[in-house]
């Protein structure tokens, strides 16, 4: 019992102090947790964190919130799950709070307009890494398919403005139906 305890106190504190730094949105938080979870805890496998990644930014919501929902449950089950969207959700709303309470002081103040500059180029890089990272393991598969739909949804997103959302749904129905053929090829050889 006392391990569970400890296990949920590291989920609730790791998201905790994740959220609580984190600026730029959802990417930046799954290469935080990717690090933390995958890298530091060994609580995930790479396939693991990239497939939460693939879920979260498909399924409706914040980003953070899918990503603490599956990775709590994948740790600790319904109880990780609620410890981990709590340790998610705390800080913005705690901050969010803070700064409604002083709104006009926040905007007028000069060193809090350069803070917020600067961090900008510190979520661009975080970003760029994130990036970098799914583009690596998409490579480390080595099916031209999927080599193929990364390149083309880049080139529909970037240089044609296709929404993301018409992107992940054409992504999601070739995987189905390459699924598809893949099973049917499965149950053939197997009969």
């Amino acid at each position: 019992m006392k391990k569970d305890y400890n296990k949920l106190w590291t989920l609730f504190r790791s998201m905790f102090v994740l959220s609580a730094c984190t600026f730029g949105g959802g990417f930046v938080i799954v290469s935080l947790m990717k690090k933390r979870y995958v890298e530091e805890l060994k609580w995930l496998e790479e396939d693991e964190m990239l497939d939460v990644t693939a879920i979260t930014q498909s399924a409706p919501g914040p980003l953070p919130v899918n990503a603490s929902v599956i990775i709590g449950y994948r740790i600790s089950g319904i109880a990780g799950s609620l410890t981990a969207v709590s340790g998610t959700i705390l800080p913005p709303m705690i901050i969010i709070s803070i700064i409604s309470m002083f709104y006009e002081q926040f905007r007028t103040n000069p060193y809090i307009a350069v803070a917020l500059q600067v961090m900008r180029a510190g979520v661009a890089a975080v970003i760029f890494d994130v990036v970098i990272n799914l583009a690596g393991n998409v490579l480390k598969t080595k099916r031209m398919m999927y080599i193929v739909m990364m390149i083309a949804a880049f080139i529909a997103t970037y240089l044609l403005d296709v929404s993301a959302m018409i992107v992940i749904l054409t992504c999601l129905g070739i995987g189905l139906a390459d699924l598809a053929v893949t099973l049917t090829k499965k149950k053939g050889t197997v009969a």
